[in-house]
């Protein structure tokens, strides 16, 4: 796509090289901006090209500072509403906090809604994300939001792998429509490990639904914060007989060192929504980069086109 006055692309500064994969997938230069910190540690943003009249689409994914960029994205959007652009589109390639997504005891927060209060008074017209957490996010929204899948990108990635004997492998509950995805599109197996969570920081497996004796295990998770589920997971799967284990996972935050070590995982494929942990052996990483699809999913609503068409 050539140059196009009507729309321009921006980016904060928690992912500066995915921006830059998407500029290039659309063949625009990122929109010139400074964003600066002030000695009291307060985030000064400043514009610096004309937005009067135009689409504004803004790159931003919540995570490794999650409060820092959050209020980061806050501000830019704040800023291209006062600079008078037509539609502000966060594009936010992990959405931060999306697991705090209901109340599970009493006094406790729904983190996520207060986020998406937070995007739409500041003035976002629309957001474009991958893989929420839950579905069920887009509710706590009053503008539109897109949500688009890893799913197709990491698939496409294990395809040019031998996958034979494996199985998919839900490290949780949650995991299993994503995990039944898997298993549905590589024709293959799908097993389910019961995980329950003692804390925050701290998981408990109890049971393994499914065999995976002598079979290969390919574990599939959206969000992988500490990797202590992935981890266990991985172990239970050795201790009843599996042989090799692959994880595919679309957010790894993978927080902390050494928590995948030992382990028994040999490779990852991951998407770039987050930029690559340095706490992982780079040797047991594939990174598939999820710019295209950002690409696409721009051009759809710069053209008031389908986004699901994207996986047809």
């Amino acid at each position: 796509m050539s140059q196009n006055n009507e729309y321009a692309l921006f980016a904060g500064t928690s992912h500066p090289e995915l921006a830059q994969q998407i500029a290039d997938c659309l063949g625009i230069p990122l929109g010139k901006a400074r964003i600066e910190m002030f000695p009291d540690g307060e985030i000064g943003a400043h514009v610096l090209e004309s937005v009067r009249g135009r689409d504004v689409f803004i790159v931003q994914s919540i995570a490794r500072h999650p409060n820092f960029y959050l209020m980061e994205l806050l501000i830019l959007i704040d800023a291209m509403k006062r600079a008078s652009a037509r539609s502000i589109i966060a594009v936010i390639p992990y959405y931060g906090y999306a697991r705090q997504d209901r109340r599970g005891k009493e006094r406790e927060p729904i983190t996520a809604k207060l986020v998406a209060d937070l995007l739409q008074t500041a003035g976002a017209t629309r957001v474009l994300t991958m893989d929420l957490h839950t579905e069920q996010i887009q509710g706590f929204f009053d503008i539109p939001v897109d949500n688009l899948y890893a799913r197709p990108l990491i698939l496409e990635a294990l395809s040019k792998q031998k996958m034979d004997e494996f199985v998919v492998v839900a490290p949780d509950i949650g995991s299993i429509k994503l995990a039944r995805a898997y298993a549905e599109a590589l024709k293959i197996d799908l097993a389910i490990v019961d995980k329950r969570r003692v804390s925050a920081e701290q998981v408990e497996m109890s049971a393994l639904i499914g065999d995976v004796k002598e079979k290969n295990v390919l574990l599939v998770d959206d969000v992988c914060s500490t990797g202590g589920t992935l981890k266990t997971a991985a172990r239970v799967c050795k201790h009843v007989g599996a042989k090799r284990i692959w994880a595919a996972v679309t957010h790894g935050l993978f927080v902390g060192k050494g928590l995948i070590e030992d382990s028994g995982i040999e490779r990852i494929v991951m998407s770039n929504t987050i930029p690559a942990p340095e706490t992982i052996d780079q040797k047991k990483l594939e990174i598939v980069t999820a710019a295209p699809l950002f690409g696409k999913a721009i051009q759809s609503m710069i053209g008031a086109k389908s986004i699901s068409s994207l996986y047809n």
